[in-house]
């Protein structure tokens, strides 16, 4: 099986987003602290994944309201199995 990461969540949860609220995904996404969005498909952590992924939930979900953080929960449902447990935040479990 192969090992995923928290960028690759990441990518997956913006993608989702976009998909409802168009290219102001990636806007807010450029905004996340402790990640650099690099391209559409390449997403760099600087700092925690857990982290990071807490921070561009609640951006999403402090503009959009709860329904963002369950798009972004049902996004990753299937990846969350493929990504170490320590890179996995609470609010997407």
């Amino acid at each position: 099986m192969a090992t995923l990461t928290a960028s690759d969540l990441a990518v997956k949860i913006i993608h989702e987003q976009e998909a409802i609220i168009g290219p102001l995904a990636w806007n807010v996404a450029r905004h996340v602290s402790g990640m650099t969005v690099k391209s559409k498909d390449h997403i760099t952590m600087i700092k925690s994944g857990s982290v990071v992924l807490t921070s561009l939930v609640k951006k999403y979900e402090g503009l959009f309201g709860p329904a963002s953080r369950e798009v972004c929960r049902d996004a990753v449902r299937s990846m969350i199995g493929k990504v170490p447990a320590t890179d996995v935040p609470e609010i997407l479990k």
